[in-house]
């Protein structure tokens, strides 16, 4: 049977079994197939591939494997230019905006505490999902991989971190979002846009403590939530100093 040899780098190895991290390994190739085809069935989706080399030489998804080649696969590379070699997947979108999988509502929340443009619902398939994320141009977030080998999806990535807090801090870093936060600007029940109201328009609909207490108030445009700098105000504005600190400190 012909062989073939891959080597995977960096974070990539984080979808390959322990005995085949960071060294070449050889794999049958049993039948004709695409490279694009070859990396997805040993674990790696094609959202986290951004550079391709057969035998040194660079090539897109659609090159077809040969027997004895050697393939090495590379991650998204954030800062160093290889403009000269062909990058497989899309350009970075120019916005990013966010849709999420069933299973990061948490971290749907913390985004949106942070201004991203987050989609967010407990219903989406998986289809709807890849659906939304081509139509929209939206970064699919998930924890499934089979997810992000649907030939639909362009723009994912596959969170590593359990704890909701350890996934905003991996995506904030991930895509180099530190510089765009804009806290409590979005509803963290519907993602739409808030802005300030006069406590005149909301005194009806406002507790009586609330009333007596603050002044400044903020109404969603989509969903018409009323929001305050309440007792939790503080509460979150530490933890987004927190989450800003670390990260500005790793990039340090």
């Amino acid at each position: 049977m012909d062989h073939v040899t891959v080597r995977f780098y960096a974070e990539l190895n984080d979808f390959l079994p322990r005995n085949r991290r960071q060294v070449p390994t050889t794999y049958p190739l049993a039948r004709r197939t695409s490279i694009k085809d070859l990396i997805e069935s040993l674990g790696v989706p094609h959202t986290e591939v951004d550079l391709l080399l057969a035998n040194g030489e660079s090539v897109g998804f659609d090159y077809v494997v040969q027997p004895g080649d050697f393939i090495s696969v590379y991650p998204v590379f954030e800062s160093l230019d290889i403009s000269p070699l062909v990058r497989v997947r899309p350009s970075p979108l120019r916005e990013p905006r966010f849709v999420l999988d069933t299973h990061l509502g948490k971290l749907a929340g913390y985004l949106r505490l942070l201004g991203f443009d987050t989609l967010y619902r407990n219903d989406y398939d998986d289809a709807t999902l890849a659906r939304i994320s081509a139509d929209e141009r939206r970064i699919l977030l998930t924890q499934d991989r089979g997810l992000l080998k649907r030939s639909a999806v362009t723009h994912g990535y596959y969170v590593r971190a359990a704890a909701p807090l350890d996934q905003v801090r991996e995506v904030v870093r991930r895509f180099d979002l530190a510089g765009l936060i804009q806290p409590f600007s979005r509803c963290l029940r519907c993602n739409g846009l808030l802005h300030p109201v006069p406590k005149a328009a909301v005194l009806d609909r406002l507790p009586p403590r609330t009333r007596h207490e603050y002044d400044q108030f903020w109404r969603c445009e989509q969903c018409d939530r009323v929001y305050w700098q309440g007792s939790h105000y503080d509460r979150l504005r530490a933890l987004i100093a927190e989450l800003m600190e670390q990260v500005q400190g790793e990039a340090t």
